[in-house]
C-alpha cells in the first residue's frame, strides 16, 4: 500500500518529540523510491487517458498519494531541522560525538552552515555602538529582574559600573547590581 513509509516515518519521528533519533536514510530513500514509481505509472498513465478516460481516476489517486508523501517527507525533513537549530543554541557550534553520529551528512553540512551564519550574524550586532558582538546563545532566558543582589566573598575593590558610578565591593558586603554589570564577576567567581 501506498504511504505505509511514511507514515511509519513520521510515527517514528513523533515518538521522539523532544529527542534526536537517528536519520532513517534507509525509510527517505524507500518513500523517494516509492515516489518515482508512483510518478512513472502516472506518467504512462497520463499519456493514455487521452484515448482510455478510466485510467484519469487511477492517475488523480496516485497524484494524491505523491502529494501526500511530499508534505509527509518535508514534515519530517522540517522537524529535524528545528531539532538541530536548537541543537545549536544548546552544545554550540561544536556538537558531541554521540549526537553527531545521529545527523546525516547533509544535515551536519546544514548545521555547519547555520552555526556560521549564526555567529557572524552575532559577530555584527553592537558595532554601530562599538561592541564587538553580541553573544546571543550565552542568556537563552530572559533576566527575572535587571538587578542582582550581589554578596562579596572576597575584597574586589572598586568596580565602576557603565554609567560612571564606582561601587566599593569589600568582603561580606552586599549590592544591587545590574545584571550586565554581574557577568564578568560571576564568572571570575566560577
Amino acid at each position: 500500500m501506498f504511504g505505509e513509509k511514511v507514515i511509519e516515518l513520521l510515527k517514528e519521528s513523533e515518538r521522539s518529540r523532544e529527542t534526536m533519533d537517528q536519520y532513517s536514510d534507509d525509510k527517505v530513500r524507500q518513500i523517494i523510491d516509492e515516489m518515482h514509481v508512483l510518478y512513472k505509472l502516472n506518467m504512462n498513465d497520463a499519456n493514455a487517458t487521452t484515448e482510455n478516460k478510466s485510467l484519469w481516476t487511477t492517475v488523480q489517486v496516485r497524484h494524491s498519494a505523491l502529494e501526500r508523501n511530499k508534505r509527509c517527507l518535508l514534515a519530517y525533513l522540517y522537524n529535524r531541522m528545528n531539532k538541530i537549530k536548537t541543537l545549536r543554541w544548546e552544545f554550540g557550534a561544536i556538537l558531541p560525538p554521540d549526537i553527531r553520529e545521529l545527523l546525516s551528512d547533509s544535515e551536519y553540512e546544514w548545521f555547519s552552515k547555520y552555526s556560521t551564519n549564526l555567529a557572524s550574524y552575532m559577530r555584527s550586532l553592537g558595532q554601530d555602538l562599538g561592541y564587538s558582538g553580541i553573544d546571543l546563545t550565552e542568556n537563552l532566558r530572559p533576566p527575572k529582574s535587571l538587578f542582582i543582589e550581589v554578596l562579596c566573598v572576597t575584597d574586589y575593590g572598586k568596580l565602576e559600573l557603565e554609567d560612571g558610578d564606582v561601587v566599593m565591593l569589600k568582603k561580606n558586603s552586599r549590592h544591587f547590581l545590574p545584571t550586565s554589570e554581574c557577568q564578568t564577576l560571576i564568572r571570575q567567581v566560577e
